[in-house]
């Protein structure tokens, strides 16, 4: 069961790219899919995208919610069923401000990147991501002494940040994205104490298995933990 902390750090794996962080009692949340709104849009075409898992928590159970991070337009990454569910104001790239207000209905801070904001009790720093074709950025989210790196769709890039605790990295290696050894080199070039792959187990047409980036990890020395979908990690 997801529910509030109120003291330490805690991490949760919400599925594809979504992740809650929560520390010392305030919560955030980056890029939650919590809705079956791209099954329903994609059904009888050529890319159907039938889930691999359900849901770990409605999106209404998680209204202690502080703010939302979203990296891109995508919808498994700015959903409005599942953003309007949660109700929090939102912080986005600034080229998509307009398209998350809409599917929103809430506040959204625009950001580029190399830009800090300060929300509910943490500092967001946007930096860079290379996803084709969208207004993009990943996020080093600080929170007390942690810093976690999320870095959002992408194919390589150097988000030009190192030493962060945790580094939330995709595996999927398709659309536009690393693969699982490229997400391992991406988390040790970036000095991460611990790699956390995601954007896998979501959709049939368009996932893979964390084999190649545990074993790419182990052969650089990288610390790397596979999280269940729904599962706590609490730092430290």
């Amino acid at each position: 069961m997801i529910e509030p902390s109120t003291a330490g750090t805690h991490v949760w794996w919400l599925g594809q790219s979504g992740f809650l962080i929560g520390h010392e009692g305030r919560h955030l949340l980056v890029d939650p899919y919590l809705s079956d709104s791209l099954t329903a849009k994609y059904e009888d075409t050529e890319t159907p995208h039938v889930r691999m898992y359900p849901h770990v928590v409605a999106p209404e159970q998680l209204g202690f919610v502080d703010v939302v991070l979203s990296t891109h337009g995508h919808t498994d990454h700015l959903d409005g069923e599942t953003l309007r569910a949660i109700g929090a104001p939102l912080v986005a790239p600034a080229g998509i401000v307009e398209l998350a207000r809409e599917r929103s209905g809430e506040e959204v801070a625009g950001i580029s990147e190399g830009e800090i904001v300060e929300v509910a009790g943490f500092r967001v720093e946007a930096v860079p991501a290379a996803h084709p074709g969208e207004h993009c950025v990943g996020y080093v989210i600080e929170a007390g002494d942690r810093r976690l790196y999320h870095s959002g769709d992408t194919t390589w890039v150097d988000p030009g940040v190192r030493g962060v605790d945790v580094a939330f990295v995709p595996i999927n290696g398709k659309l536009g994205n690393l693969d699982g050894p490229e997400a391992a080199r991406l988390a040790h070039l970036i000095e991460a104490g611990l790699a956390i792959p995601c954007h896998y187990d979501m959709f049939e047409f368009n996932t893979a298995t964390p084999d190649a980036f545990v074993a790419e990890c182990e052969r650089l020395g990288q610390p790397y933990r596979i999280l269940r979908q729904g599962e706590r990690l609490t730092l430290g």
